[in-house]
């Protein structure tokens, strides 16, 4: 207890700090994090095509347009639309099916922009992502830069307290030395 004392007393050399000193790392509580702190600079962007309605309905229809229900229902109309002409249950749209192909042009004249409008959409908020993502990574960067520097410098500080602490160590071991030479030549003791 004495000895922490004492070596509490001595003077630290320069550009050492004492522990009390040292700043504590930042420890943000979830709720301090803004996980979507790169994100928000995009906010303002207009959407793509006008309305987020129109561009939302859109998506889903062109997300339709290519599941295995579409395509299983439309095959299964297109094959009753046939079987009823050509059988002749109806005689709307005979042979050549001139309805049907107009129903199917009129389909892909619409079907086509829809997802056109939906791959724009996502390729604009790819590039908001990757942006994001960017800045998200150079932050992380930036404070691993930081974190290094911090680092070197306790280690730098560390080791000057390890060789004050040894060039301590070796004066401690000194003077007892000569004390105990001293001790033993005041009772009249050679060493």
């Amino acid at each position: 207890m004495r000895k922490r004392a004492r070596l509490a007393r001595l003077p630290l050399p320069k550009g050492v700090m004492k522990s009390s000193q040292i700043p504590e790392p930042h420890s943000a509580t979830e709720s301090d994090v803004d996980h979507l702190r790169f994100h928000r600079q995009h906010e303002h962007l207009s959407k793509t095509f006008g309305s987020d309605v129109f561009g939302l309905k859109a998506e889903a229809f062109a997300r339709f347009f290519g599941t295995p229900l579409f395509l299983g229902v439309q095959t299964v109309l297109v094959a009753a639309w046939i079987a009823a002409n050509v059988l002749g249950l109806v005689k709307f749209d005979v042979y050549p099916f001139i309805l049907l192909n107009l129903a199917f042009s009129l389909q892909a004249a619409y079907a086509a922009p829809l997802i056109l409008l939906a791959q724009t959409r996502q390729a604009a908020r790819d590039k908001a992502l990757s942006d994001a993502d960017a800045k998200h990574r150079e932050a992380i960067s930036h404070a691993s830069s930081k974190n290094a520097a911090q680092m070197k410098e306790l280690l730098r500080q560390n080791t000057e307290l390890t060789e004050i602490t040894k060039s301590m160590a070796e004066r401690i071991e000194k003077l007892t030395a000569e004390m105990h030479q001293h001790f033993l030549r005041d009772h009249g003791q050679e060493p």
